[in-house]
């Protein structure tokens, strides 16, 4: 029983940190990376729908993406998406295809993707520590009902926090390697 509250509490827990980690790579370093717009929400025929789908999505160069719609006549929607986005980007729309190219960021701009990021690591931290209240919360329902002892729920509580403790440190490991990319010139 407490092996699968441990089991569900990670698995949860890993797919908070895997949405942390998509959320990470739309956050724009120096570096062109298809990531960036891949789940950027376009309007196409009523549906949003993400560019991935409507689009291939290069690197030419390493500070440019070329997007080539798979249906020509979504360019205008996607180039409309990317100008309206949070992005800073000005797409070059060729009739075929779209180039972004991205400048290098300013020092204050840098200072702005940290703080963005910063808030995207506090949203995942608040994530696991509602999955490890809702846990504990289960732990204390088992022990109620009389499915567990007193003492193995409270064993149970430490080893979810300790599991919680280690997410956390991941969030912080993840976070500092995405903020030294960021501040790299």
């Amino acid at each position: 029983m407490l092996n699968d509250v441990y089991q569900e509490t990670e698995e949860r827990m890993d797919k908070a940190i895997a949405a942390l980690t998509q959320e990470l790579n739309s956050i724009r370093t120096g570096r062109a990376n298809p990531s960036l717009v891949e789940l950027l929400l376009i309007e196409y025929y009523g549906t949003q729908t993400p560019l991935q789908e409507l689009a291939s999505i290069s690197v030419p160069e390493s500070r440019s993406l070329l997007i080539r719609p798979y249906d020509p006549s979504s360019l205008k929607n996607i180039e409309k998406a990317i100008l309206t986005s949070d992005l800073g980007l000005n797409p070059n729309n060729d009739g075929e295809n779209i180039r972004l190219v991205l400048p290098t960021p300013t020092e204050e701009r840098r200072f702005e993707l940290v703080k963005v990021l910063g808030i995207k690591a506090e949203e995942a931290r608040i994530s696991i520590r509602n999955i490890r209240r809702e846990s504990i919360r289960d732990l204390r329902d088992f022990e109620e009902e009389k499915i567990i002892t007193e003492d193995d729920q409270h064993r149970g509580e430490d080893k979810v926090q300790e599991i919680t403790d280690n997410f956390i440190e991941n969030i912080d490991s993840i976070c500092e390697r995405k903020e030294k990319e960021i501040m790299e010139v």
